[in-house]
C-alpha cells in the first residue's frame, strides 16, 4: 500500500476527481460573476468584452419582472388603497402646517412685494390663518380625485422599469439577493458534480487513455454542472413524493421566503410614497396631474381673499390675481414632491404595501413563482454554457498536457 501511495501515477489518476471538481466549481462561479457583472461593458464593442447578462438587459430584465411579479400580485388602485388616501392628505397637512407663514411669504414676496410687505400684521395674520384654514379640505379633495384616477395618472409598470433599467445595481440585488441561497449552491454543487464526473472520468481514463479523453470530459464538466445545477433548482415544479421524501426544485420550496426579500426591496425602494408621486406628477399624464393639483389649489387664493377680494383683485389688476393663482398652483405641485421626504413615513407606508405584496406572491403558482429567477438563466443561458465547457475544455487539455505529458510519451 505504502508503495502505491509513493507512485507518481496514483497520484496523477488521484487528481483527475480533483481537478473536476475545481473546473465544476470554477465554471459555475464564473457563470454566475457573468450574469451579473460587470454593470458596464468592458471591452471593446461589439464582440471583444463583456458586461454581465442581467446590465446589458436590464430594460429587459426589468419589464420581465415586473410582468412576473408586480403585475401579478398588485394593481394600482390596491397599492395606493394600501398607501390609504386619508393617511397620505393627513401627512401632507402636517408637513405644511408648520410652514404656511414661510409658503406665503415666498410667494407673495415674488408676486406683489410692496403690497405684502405694506400690508399690515394683523392682515398677514388673517391670511395665514384663512390657508391654514381652508387647505385641509382643499388637500382631502385633490387626493382623493388622484385615487379615483390613479390607474390614468400612474404608469406603475413604467416606472418600475425606468428605475430599474437606470439603476443597474438595484435590479442585480432583486435576482441576487432572492436566489441568494440558489446561486450559493450552483457554485458549490460545481464541486460535488465535478468530483462525481471525475470519478468516471478516472476510471474512463484508466481503462481508454486516448489523447481525447481529458479534453472533452473537462468539457462535459463544464457543461453538465450548470445544466444539472439549474434543473434542480427549478424542476420539479410540484412536490413529489418519493418514499418518505418529498422533492421540489430548491427556489420553488423557498417561495415564502423569497416573497419576503422580494417585496422589501420593492416596497421599500422602488414603489415608495415618494416614487409613486414623482411617477404621477413627472410620468406620461403628468399635466394630466399637475392641472389637477392646480384646480383644486387654485380656490385657496379666493377663499383667502374672502371679502376683500374686489379690494384684492383692484390692487394686483386681473393678470396678477391670475398669476397668484397660478403660482400657488406651482408651489402646491413643487410641494406635493418634497412633503414626502420623511423615511419614517416612507417607511411606515412600505410595509402596508408589503404586507398585500407577499400574501398574494406567496399564493402564486409555481410556473408563475418561478418566473421570478428563471429569466435571469435564460437569457444568454447558451453563452454560460459555452463559456463552461470552453473553460472545462481547457482544464482538461492543462491535464493531459502538463499532467500526464510524460506519460504519453
Amino acid at each position: 500500500m505504502t508503495d502505491l501511495f509513493s507512485t507518481p501515477e496514483f497520484w496523477q489518476y488521484l487528481s483527475i476527481p480533483v481537478i473536476a471538481a475545481m473546473i465544476g466549481w470554477g465554471t459555475n462561479w464564473l457563470a454566475i460573476k457573468m450574469t451579473f457583472y460587470p454593470l458596464e461593458f468592458i471591452g471593446k464593442p461589439p464582440l471583444l468584452g463583456w458586461q454581465g447578462i442581467i446590465p446589458s438587459k436590464a430594460r429587459k430584465m426589468a419589464a420581465i419582472s415586473v410582468d412576473a411579479t408586480i403585475s401579478k400580485i398588485g394593481t394600482v388602485e390596491e397599492i395606493f388603497e394600501q398607501i390609504d388616501p386619508n393617511v397620505l392628505a393627513a401627512h401632507i397637512i402636517y408637513t405644511v402646517e408648520p410652514r404656511v407663514e414661510e409658503y406665503v411669504d415666498e410667494l407673495m414676496l415674488r408676486e406683489h412685494p410692496t403690497f405684502w410687505e405694506n400690508l399690515p400684521s394683523s392682515a398677514r395674520k388673517l391670511v395665514y390663518d384663512r390657508v391654514r384654514k381652508a387647505a385641509p379640505k382643499l388637500v382631502d379633495n385633490l387626493v382623493q380625485d388622484i385615487a379615483n384616477n390613479i390607474e390614468d395618472l400612474l404608469d406603475i409598470k413604467g416606472m418600475v422599469i425606468d428605475r430599474l433599467a437606470k439603476d443597474k445595481r438595484l435590479l442585480n440585488r432583486i435576482f441576487l439577493e432572492c436566489g441568494d441561497v440558489e446561486f450559493r449552491f450552483i457554485i458549490n454543487s460545481g464541486l460535488y458534480f465535478g468530483f462525481l464526473f471525475g470519478l468516471i472520468q478516472m476510471a474512463v481514463w484508466y481503462l481508454y487513455p486516448a489523447i481525447w479523453v481529458l479534453p472533452v470530459f473537462g468539457l462535459l464538466v463544464g457543461w453538465a454542472t450548470n445544466w444539472i445545477a439549474l434543473n434542480v433548482i427549478f424542476r420539479p415544479l410540484k412536490p413529489h413524493k418519493i418514499g418518505p421524501v418529498k422533492i421540489q426544485g430548491l427556489f420553488l420550496k423557498r417561495q415564502p421566503e423569497v416573497a419576503q426579500a422580494f417585496c422589501h426591496i420593492v416596497t421599500h425602494e422602488i414603489l415608495t410614497v415618494g416614487n409613486i408621486i414623482q411617477g404621477i406628477l413627472e410620468g406620461p399624464k403628468g399635466d394630466r396631474a399637475r392641472n389637477m393639483v392646480k384646480k383644486h389649489i387654485k380656490p385657496l387664493v379666493d377663499e383667502t381673499a374672502g371679502m376683500g377680494k374686489a379690494f384684492t383683485q383692484m390692487a394686483f389688476g386681473p393678470t396678477g390675481f391670475a398669476a397668484l393663482k397660478n403660482q400657488v398652483g406651482e408651489k402646491a405641485i413643487s410641494i406635493s414632491h418634497s412633503s414626502f421626504d420623511n423615511p419614517a413615513f416612507e417607511k411606515d407606508r412600505a410595509r402596508a404595501v408589503e404586507s398585500i405584496m407577499v400574501e398574494r406572491m406567496i399564493a402564486l403558482s409555481s410556473e408563475e413563482f418561478q418566473d421570478l429567477l428563471r429569466p435571469c438563466f435564460q437569457e444568454d443561458e447558451i453563452k454560460l454554457i459555452l463559456v463552461g465547457a470552453f473553460l472545462g475544455m481547457a482544464a482538461g487539455i492543462g491535464q493531459l498536457v502538463f499532467i500526464f505529458g510524460d506519460t504519453l510519451l
